[in-house]
């Protein structure tokens, strides 16, 4: 073997150097044609439905961690012979993108503005956070959209580039955004369909509200956070309880409630229907504190009786539980919050009295928080305040990306059937899970409890500005009404379309906003509504018929277990309302990244680490190892001071140069006869017959989706082979002695060793083992290489066929040579002398048949020994019995 090897192989500059030659020579390009010419089909083609990051900020060590667990599948896949559709998409649009062109730009979206041709923002630069709203430049909605784009793109070119320095084996020509015209195509599309088959509705109802984002939240997208609260109990009032004389009948009912605020939206008091203590109250009235409106008291199964005083009040609306209980009952909605998360300044109808329409009056135009202290203040003032506060600390919703506790509101919203409701499509939900390889298994439990606790169907629109339009248009009556149960919705062939400026279809602009014209509507998707259908906007999905049936359904969905209820979930809605199939064969769920004091690193925490210090101080294949050492589904902790499996990796990439260059020293003698050489001592035959086995096993578990398994085998050969096999034989390797035959089978077995290796690490370590794989196959790249099923045979074996050795051969020799080798260095250290010391003799005790059998290697192991003589007697476990060192070797 011919070998070009540089004077001294470092890792320091690989990634620069091996990245622009990939590009260059398209090395992870997907090619829809095969070898031969022809077409690729779906069985030659492993289909990967990527994440796409969110473009907003900066990429963390998480994405390093999730995003190479699935670079190890496409490499892998790719070395096996599959065309990879491997692309990349950007998730542009969303809350988290305008909140950071509103701090990056300086300014906030008012659509009620019109157009600045020539705008340009305060300042740019930085992330501004302690900047106030209202400090913020109002602009109009087509010049914060701009914005978001010019942003959006600057951020995504910087996350590319960090992919290539990882060296993600991405095909960045499959490239897509969910804001371009055709992910908006591919969204509205899917929508317009949805709302055809009865799938897509819009409704008033009760909707998570984040009043900081003045938007609708969808259940998949709550939190709970611990926050302070109290529980204040209040007195209800009966009066004339039946025809009963006794006093108790008008005795006060005692609730206890965290929500005091929320008196005056009271329909309701609820009790267990179970509750002795309650069932004579059920199907009677009482009076609310302060403002003297007469409510029912109900029974349903939800209240819990050692709860409080076990009857609670329900509000319009305090929290899901009350929508629950206010649906089923059918109760009146009195709702007094605001979409500023403000009291409104209208009373309900049903507070007439002055001393009631005096106390709201205090609470009008508060805030939620000044509004409690109001009420709380009128209680204590009017003795319905029974005793003080009682502090807790309480889960309150928020919304994942918020600061503030959400409210309910009743909003007109659009929504997607999920199987909340729909008893048929939650079991055809639950059937599709099941048919899903899930990676590792146990996650599938929680798809499973997702699914069955769905409460509401799925809300998809969001009052924001930088997203995928509503392809929708309502007409106006003749005083210029919005006729929102007769919805205009976009032909197929329109899209995509922006109702905001395009006119409806039949109507002409100069009707927009006139009576008997039309309105747009204005909101947009929730940005799960189009990251739902990444299988499709990468897929070509009506639009590349060609592609579509090459990827689909896709081989894996990789992704983070948080986003189960998210994305996975919303992916497979999608896929059973359109395809009626699961839209991927597998799904890998990557575990979460935890700080040295096992909390999970996340922004909110400031706990986060940037991943490009780490790359360009250890090294990206460094980072790679970590990232591949962590088994699917499993927490890895990362601490930027001491990083220890990084350091290992460097190590192991470092040794992967250094022990290749040493291989690629010794020369293949020339066979005298002409005839080619081939691996014929036992010693190398048992390396090749482990080596062959470690094929196997490496194999097994990357069709497994155990890419830890993976490496963990084949990181314990290497080190094996570099410790005890390559030392072993290295004399022999280097020998000029007659024997030309056992020179060449060492040469031959170490040559053959590094070549399978290489292969095997490739996806790990791409960077040191296409450098390697360069010194002796030119402009071939290891990474389009044949996966190795066998040394000897098979595809992707390292010897040509007339050289291959016969295997499995001698498989316990090189153990039991290893041993015996740490036996003889242990015995020289003790000895306190060099391990270079020469030996006169050296005995090793052992059972007869391990004797027998490390006879074979007895002069390998007197040649790494300098051992003069070396006897063998039995014994009844193998070790180094004795050794005599030479005399001028003794200290």
């Amino acid at each position: 073997m011919t070998a070009i090897v540089p004077d001294k192989p470092a890792l320091e500059g690989l990634e620069g150097k091996w990245d622009a030659l990939w590009s260059e020579r398209g090395t992870y390009r997907f090619d829809r044609a095969l070898a031969n010419g022809e077409l690729a089909t779906r069985a030659d083609v492993y289909s990967i439905d990527t994440p796409p990051p969110t473009a907003s900020g900066s990429l963390h060590i998480g994405h390093v961690f999730s995003f190479t667990h699935t670079d190890l599948i496409a490499r892998f896949q790719r070395m096996r012979g599959k065309s990879v559709f491997y692309p990349m998409g950007w998730d542009d649009n969303g809350l988290p993108t305008e909140r950071r062109v509103q701090n990056y730009y300086g300014v906030r979206c008012d659509p009620t503005l019109p157009y600045d041709e020539g705008f340009e923002p305060p300042f740019e630069g930085g992330d501004n956070k302690s900047t106030k709203a209202a400090d913020q430049r109002p602009i109009s909605r087509r010049n914060f959209i701009e914005l978001c784009e010019r942003l959006t793109v600057e951020d995504e070119k910087q996350f590319e580039s960090l992919f290539h320095t990882l060296g993600l084996s991405v095909d960045w020509g499959q490239t897509y955004r969910t804001i371009a015209d055709s992910s908006m195509r591919a969204s509205q599309l899917a929508f317009v369909r949805n709302v055809a088959r009865g799938e897509a509705y819009q409704a008033q109802a009760p909707t998570l509200w984040d009043v900081t984002f003045r938007t609708a939240v969808a259940q998949a997208e709550l939190e709970d956070k611990d926050q302070p609260g109290a529980y204040h109990r209040l007195a209800f009032h009966r009066h004339g309880f039946g025809e009963s004389d006794d006093p108790a009948a008008n005795a006060d009912v005692f609730i206890e409630t965290t929500r005091p605020e929320l008196l005056a939206a009271c329909v309701a008091l609820v009790a267990h229907p179970d509750d002795e203590r309650y069932q004579p109250l059920f199907g009677t009235t009482v009076t609310t504190p302060l403002f003297g409106v007469e409510v029912p008291v109900v029974a349903h199964h939800l209240a819990q009786a050692d709860k409080g005083s076990g009857i609670a009040m329900i509000c319009t609306f305090g929290d899901l539980t009350d929508v629950i209980w206010w649906r089923d009952l059918d109760l009146p909605n009195r709702a007094i919050i605001g979409f500023d998360g403000r009291i409104i300044s209208e009373a309900p109808d049903v507070i007439t009295s002055e001393t009631g329409i005096n106390a709201y009056s205090a609470i009008a135009g508060k805030t939620v928080f000044s509004a409690k202290q109001a009420i709380v203040e009128l209680l204590r003032d009017s003795g319905e305040l029974i005793g003080e506060p009682k502090p807790i600390i309480h889960p309150v919703k928020f919304f994942e990306k918020g600061d503030r506790p959400l409210e309910i509101v009743s909003t007109r919203q659009w929504y997607i059937r999920n199987g909340a409701r729909d008893e048929v499509l939650r079991a055809k939900l639950l059937e599709m899970g099941r048919e899903l390889d899930w990676h590792p298994a146990f996650m599938q439990v929680r798809y499973e409890n997702w699914v069955n606790g769905l409460t509401g169907d799925w809300l998809i629109s969001r009052q924001r500005f930088f997203g995928v339009p509503i392809p929708v248009w309502y007409p106006l009556d003749g005083d210029g009404n919005p006729v929102f149960d007769q919805p205009i919705v976009a032909s197929e062939q329109s899209l995509p379309v922006d109702p905001s400026t395009d006119a409806a279809p039949g109507y002409s602009e100069d009707q927009r906003n006139t009576p008997g014209g039309f309105v747009g509507e204005l909101d947009v998707m929730d940005t799960w509504a189009t990251s739902s259908l990444t299988p499709q906007l990468a897929g070509g999905w009506e639009r590349d018929p060609e592609l579509w049936n090459m990827v689909a359904p896709y081989d894996l969905r990789p992704q983070g277990q948080d986003i189960i209820r998210t994305w996975l979930f919303s992916t497979m809605l999608r896929s059973a309302l359109e395809d009626h199939r699961t839209p991927w064969r597998h799904t890998t769920l990557s575990g979460f990244i935890v700080d040295p004091d096992r909390k999970k690193m996340s922004k909110s925490k400031g706990n986060v680490v940037t991943p490009s210090d780490v790359l360009e101080s250890h090294g990206s294949d460094a980072v790679r190892y970590w990232a591949a050492s962590s088994r699917l589904g499993t927490d890895a902790a990362f601490d930027p001071q001491n990083p220890t499996q990084i350091k290992i990796g460097r190590r192991l990439a470092i040794k992967v140069l250094n022990a290749a260059k040493f291989v690629y020293s010794f020369e293949l003698p020339a066979a005298p006869d002409g005839r080619a050489f081939a691996v014929t001592h036992p010693l190398d035959l048992s390396m090749l017959t482990a080596l062959d086995e470690v094929i196997v096993t490496t194999t097994t578990a990357f069709e497994a989706y155990d890419h830890a398994r993976a490496l963990e085998t084949t990181e314990s050969f290497f080190w094996t082979f570099c410790d005890d096999y390559l030392e072993l034989v290295k004399e022999r390797a280097y020998s000029a002695s007659s024997d030309a035959a056992a020179k060449a089978s060492a040469v031959l077995a170490l040559q053959a060793a590094v070549d399978v290796v290489l292969r095997l690490l490739a996806p790990f370590i791409p960077f040191a083992t296409e450098e390697v794989w360069s010194w002796t196959h030119g402009g071939e790249s290891i990474h389009t290489a044949t996966w190795p099923t066998g040394v000897g045979t098979g595809h992707g074996a390292a010897f040509a066929p007339d050289a291959a050795p016969a295997l499995p051969a001698h498989p316990g020799l090189l153990g039991l040579a290893g041993q015996a080798l740490v036996g003889i260095r242990r015995a020289k250290t003790d000895a306190k002398v060099s391990q270079k010391a020469p030996v006169a003799s050296a005995t090793i005790a052992g059972p007869a048949e391990a004797l027998a059998e490390l006879e074979l290697a007895a002069a390998d192991l007197r040649e790494v020994g300098r051992i003069a003589q070396l006897y063998f007697v039995p014994g009844d476990e193998l070790a180094v019995r004795e050794i005599v060192l030479e005399t001028d070797s003794v200290e």
